[in-house]
């Protein structure tokens, strides 16, 4: 085969492969957040950070944009379309160790967001563009603060392909996804098997509650009281210990809701003897939902009996 056709064939091949992934739906995009709104640094209005993000989805090809097709189009597929909040947490300038140079980083965050017959489904991913500022005028640092932006924005749209691909992927592809060699891949396939409640995801959350990220912690505990993993309730406990009073009591709601012998044990004992009034508080709040949801349990039960 010549080269010039080979390579002709070649590009057909791959456009074929990108044209069979799925594209996801997106019933709205907004934007949030007084970094957006006003943002002298960055120098864009609202309008100007929301066509980039536009453009960059629409340049990925894994997403429909609902509202740019007819209306027919719209109603069609609006019911399964997922509703897109892009905020700024940050746009800053810093001086990286040992560097002549500061660095423009912009943090974005995306909320995605898409109503369900028995639940909503929630995720988010987040993206940090980071570019080296090469002039102290204003004009070099606010172009190095856009394209730390534009990166930032690339970022997150993979970031929430793969996100959604994932929720759409049945359980036993999910748990093939944990071997993957991308971080990212293994992530999202634990979000949402911890999402559906799947029990292998509960040994791999406990371990999360390992980590340095305490946002990672964070999700980790939400997600271990979501799914009222019983096993979690000692790695809980033992991650308390000599931690901060506002965490502390986070971790004793987290443990209400999972419920069960050891629970109800745990907050009984902190609710009577903690040294701190606050989460003495905490922990009897936690332990009376605890009970009065369990006093409830059997009467919903009968009441689902009667009823069939």
């Amino acid at each position: 085969m010549k080269p010039g056709l080979l390579i002709v064939v070649m590009a057909l091949v791959l456009g074929a492969c990108r044209s069979r992934e799925p594209s996801f739906p997106v019933e709205r995009l907004s934007l949030k957040g007084a970094t957006v709104v006003d943002n002298s640094l960055l120098g864009w209005a609202p309008s100007d950070v929301q066509e980039l993000f536009t453009r960059t989805l629409r340049d990925s090809r894994r997403f429909e944009l609902l509202e740019e097709g007819g209306k027919g189009e719209k109603d069609q597929r609006a019911r399964n379309g997922w509703v897109f909040t892009l905020e700024l947490p940050f746009t800053r300038e810093a001086l990286k160790d040992g560097s002549a140079y500061s660095i423009a980083e912009v943090g974005v965050t995306l909320a995605m967001e898409r109503r369900g017959e028995e639940e909503d489904q929630r995720y988010q991913v987040v993206g940090l563009g980071e570019v080296r500022v090469e002039g102290k005028d204003a004009e070099a640092r606010r172009e190095a603060l856009r394209e730390a932006l534009r990166r930032a924005l690339m970022q997150v749209a993979q970031a929430a392909a793969l996100q959604l691909a994932a929720v759409d992927r049945p359980d036993g592809a999910l748990l093939q996804d944990l071997q993957s060699q991308d971080e990212r891949v293994r992530e999202f396939a634990l979000r949402v098997l911890a999402d559906r409640r799947n029990p292998a995801a509960a040994p791999l959350l406990i371990r999360q509650l390992q980590e340095d990220d305490p946002q990672m912690v964070r999700q980790a505990i939400g997600a271990l009281a979501e799914m009222k993993a019983p096993g979690a309730v000692p790695a809980l406990i033992e991650l308390v210990k000599d931690r901060e009073i506002g965490f502390v009591q986070e971790v004793v709601f987290a443990i209400g809701e999972i419920g069960g012998t050891e629970a109800e044990a745990y907050l009984f004992t902190v609710a009577q003897g903690h040294d701190q009034p606050d989460v003495q508080a905490a922990a009897q709040q936690a332990l009376d939902t605890l009970l009065a949801s369990r006093k409830l349990a059997p009467e919903a039960r009968g009441t689902d009996r009667a009823g069939h």
